[in-house]
Parts: structure tokens; sequence; C-alpha cells
């Protein structure tokens, strides 16, 4: 049996008051508040800038010994060079996270490939071949030739997740490519039975990390909660 990670895409959002932070929050206090109902939270932040390692101390700090934190990878790497890393570049990512993988408080690294971007299978499998086996990362694409049986096989040989991604718009097959699952929910509603059902049918399968639909409304936070009670599992 896996552990349920569950939270949303960041904390910064004071239009979550006062249904999950108390209405005179600072924000200041919104990642303590945070990761004292959830467990992990999805960071946006280091798609556009490496984090320093003041930051992540304040981060880590913050939160519990067992809450992680899952990392979007640069949009140098995924947008800009396209995986084509050339110039060690994330290598360097990676070693900026260092102090949350000492800590033990990193979760899988997110790469969200750009909707234009289509299969391209040798691009794909070098890229793998360099990444670190010691920490986890997920794909997430966003074109759907990238969902083959030969792409699979590649991330399942790479130890690397499918980042299962639901929306309107598009829905990755749910095949498991590594010891762990990654699912981002971005769909604008969900019946919180039916996910909790989902969730449990899948707490077998390894450590499960669960991201929701946030934005405007603490909706998502409030879901994310509640899967964390599932099959006695403490926040």
């Amino acid at each position: 049996m896996g552990k349920i990670y569950a939270g949303t895409s960041g904390w910064a959002y004071p239009a979550w008051k006062p249904e999950f932070y108390p209405a005179k929050l600072p924000a200041s206090k919104f990642l303590g508040h945070y990761a004292g109902r959830l467990n992990s939270v999805e960071v946006n932040f280091t798609f556009r800038r490496f984090p320093t390692e003041k930051l992540l101390r304040g981060w880590m700090e913050a939160a519990p010994p067992e809450f992680q934190f899952a990392i979007k990878a640069h949009q140098n790497i995924t947008h800009i060079k396209r995986l084509r890393d050339d110039d060690g570049f994330t290598s360097e990512f990676v070693s900026s996270l260092q102090p949350l993988a000492s800590a033990r408080k990193l979760g899988p690294v997110l790469f969200q490939l750009p909707p234009f971007l289509k299969r391209d299978l040798a691009l794909l499998g070098d890229f793998l071949q360099k990444w670190p086996r010691s920490v986890r990362a997920a794909f997430e694409f966003r074109h759907a030739s990238w969902f083959s049986d030969d792409v699979f096989a590649a991330l399942r040989a790479a130890q690397v997740g499918l980042c299962w991604a639901e929306s309107e718009k598009l829905e990755t097959p749910q095949v498991q490519t590594a010891d762990f699952l990654y699912l981002r929910l971005r769909k604008p509603e969900y019946s919180k039975k039916a996910l909790q059902s989902r969730v449990q049918s899948l707490a077998d399968r390894g450590d499960l990390y669960v991201y929701l639909k946030h934005e405007e409304t603490p909706e998502g936070a409030l879901l994310a909660e509640s899967l964390l009670s599932l099959a006695g599992r403490e926040r």
C-alpha cells in the first residue's frame, strides 16, 4: 500500500478565505496553515526561476517532516530547449532542489510539455537516459501523439511516471509506468464521493500524488483534504 499525497498547485490564494484560510491569516502564514491540513503541494514557482536555498529553507520550516513538494520543471527545459539538454541546465536545476531532497521533502519533478510538442521518442529517450534515478519524475504530455506504447515503455524502463492529466480538452490514458502515480485533475467539478472511491481504488499501486484544480476558490483544497482520511491514512 502506498501513501496518498494530496493538494493543489500552489497555496498563495487570498480568495480561499474564509472557507480554507482564516479570515485574518496573513499571507506569510498561508503555507504553514496549508501544510497543517494537506500533505503536498505542486510548486509552479520553479517553472520560471530557480529556488534559492533560503527560499526552500523557509518552505521546509513551514511544513511538517512528511510534507512533499512536487516541483514543476523549469520552462527552459520543457518549452525553450524542449528536452534538448546540451548545456547541463537540467543538472543545475536538479542541484537547486537538493535542500528538499536532503530533507526528504522532494516529491516528483513534473515535466509539463507544451501542447505543440509532438512525439519524439529519440528525444525523450536521450533525456531520460540522463535523468537521475534517485529523483522521481513524471511527464505530462499535452499532445495526443505521445500516447503510444513505445513512449510508455521508455518511461517504464526509466521508472518515470506518466502524469494522468485530465481537463475538458484532453485526458491522458491511465497507464502506470513507475512505482507511483501522479494525477492532475483539472475538470471544473468533481464529486467528493466518486473522487474518494477512485483514489481508494488506486491505493495499492504505490504512492499516489493527487493535485486538484485550485485557482479562485478553495474547493480543490477542500476536496484534497477529504482524500487524506481514506483507508485510515493520517495527515
